[in-house]
């Protein structure tokens, strides 16, 4: 069992949740103290025990997602698994749920019912669209949102095949605004002592999130278009070639520029007429890209890296997976935990980034559960019995 400690012990979470979007979002409520109790379907439970990588014929993408929770297994269509949920249900703070709009109204569960029953209940929906609007019935995955959220249409090189960002972020920004809405919940209701009801769609998250991009099409009527490395707004910042690899370089004032050119021994090109401020370093990106490449090309990624950081110009190189958690920061931070697993045993895995002065941030996280693996102890600790 997890180890409950946390700004949110002792709240109590109803996870009705599957595949990712409310599982990262239960993940996040975990690490942060509460306490999960993820309701699963008899037989299969959650969709993704049988999704790929598999470590011992176990899903590796379930155990990242779901550490530290209780499973118990009901059917929400039986009478009697109906009894166990609304005994646990009565004493929970909050539920969360990515069914499809309207399958827990048809089980008896809608929000208009609960809020009677439970007027301290925190009830959050996430789905793909939302629980209104034209398209509130269809089904979303991942990708679709990507697309129809226009984040695909900036994603990419220019002139290439459309392409997915590659991370699941139309999930996990559900995931997450889910998570801030609920706590945004939790903290109205110490000031009200009333629950609400929170209505999340991976759609509107994708809209949210495109920042520059709507600033650009509104303030000038242009289509963002892909491309590439490069920022939309400010330049140099995007990924350069070196002798053996790429750089990342994000210059992002005049200062910076000046520093940058210093250390490439390219002085005059500070006052060159196409590059003295920033707005015509955008207009001319592409020409400069060729001139800092030109010197770039001279010496590999370390050696610039080495160079920019004692100048304080911001830098990086481009990891694969491997390089990125090896990290020595990403160590440092406590980045990447583990969670025990009984079949498995220890299982390595994502940290929280959520770093907090008055509470621990543990090495090792909860037991990874497997299907129904906790029914006698939630059954003990509510007081239920069959």
């Amino acid at each position: 069992m997890k180890n409950n400690s946390g700004p949110l012990k002792g709240i109590i979470v109803l996870d009705l949740t599957r595949v990712l979007v409310g599982p990262y979002c239960t993940m996040v409520l975990s690490d942060l103290g509460a306490r999960i109790i993820k309701v699963e379907a008899p037989e299969t439970g959650d969709d993704s025990r049988s999704f790929g990588p598999f470590i011992k014929d176990y899903s590796a993408y379930f155990m990242s997602l779901n550490r530290g929770k209780e499973s118990i297994a009901l059917n929400l269509k039986n009478k009697e698994d109906k009894k166990i949920f609304e005994k646990i249900l009565a004493k929970a703070d909050v539920l969360v749920e990515n069914f499809r709009p309207g399958t827990l109204d048809k089980w008896g569960y809608s929000w208009d019912i609960l809020k009677k029953k439970y007027p301290r209940l925190i009830y959050a929906s996430a789905s793909g669209f939302g629980q209104t609007g034209p398209l509130k019935n269809l089904p979303a995955y991942d990708m679709v949102v990507q697309g129809m959220g226009g984040l695909m249409s900036v994603t990419g090189q220019p002139d290439g095949k459309p392409t997915r960002v590659g991370t699941s972020i139309g999930d996990i920004t559900a995931g997450l605004f889910t998570t801030i809405g609920i706590n945004a919940a939790l903290f109205d209701r110490e000031k009200t002592g009333k629950g609400t009801k929170i209505d999340v769609s991976m759609l509107d998250c994708q809209i949210a999130i495109l920042e520059n991009a709507i600033a650009r099409y509104f303030s000038s009527g242009e289509i963002p278009k892909p491309m590439g490395s490069r920022h939309p707004s400010i330049t140099p910042f995007e990924a350069y070639k070196t002798k053996d690899s790429f750089i990342i370089i994000a210059a992002g004032n005049d200062k910076l520029f000046e520093n940058l050119c210093n250390a490439l021994d390219c002085k005059e090109y500070v006052k060159d007429k196409r590059f003295i401020n920033n707005k015509l370093r955008n207009a001319n990106a592409e020409d400069l890209k060729v001139i800092l490449e030109k010197y770039l090309i001279n010496e590999v990624t370390d050696h610039w890296i080495k160079l920019f950081t004692k100048m304080s110009i911001p830098c990086g190189p481009i990891y694969n997976i491997k390089q990125a958690v090896e990290n020595p920061q990403i160590a440092f931070r406590n980045m990447i935990v583990s969670s025990d697993h009984k079949k498995v045993g220890k299982f390595k895995m994502a940290g929280n980034p959520i770093k907090m002065s008055n509470y621990k941030d543990p090495k090792t996280r909860g037991e990874i559960p497997e299907l129904d693996q906790h029914r006698k102890k939630i059954l003990k600790d509510f007081k239920i019995k069959i």
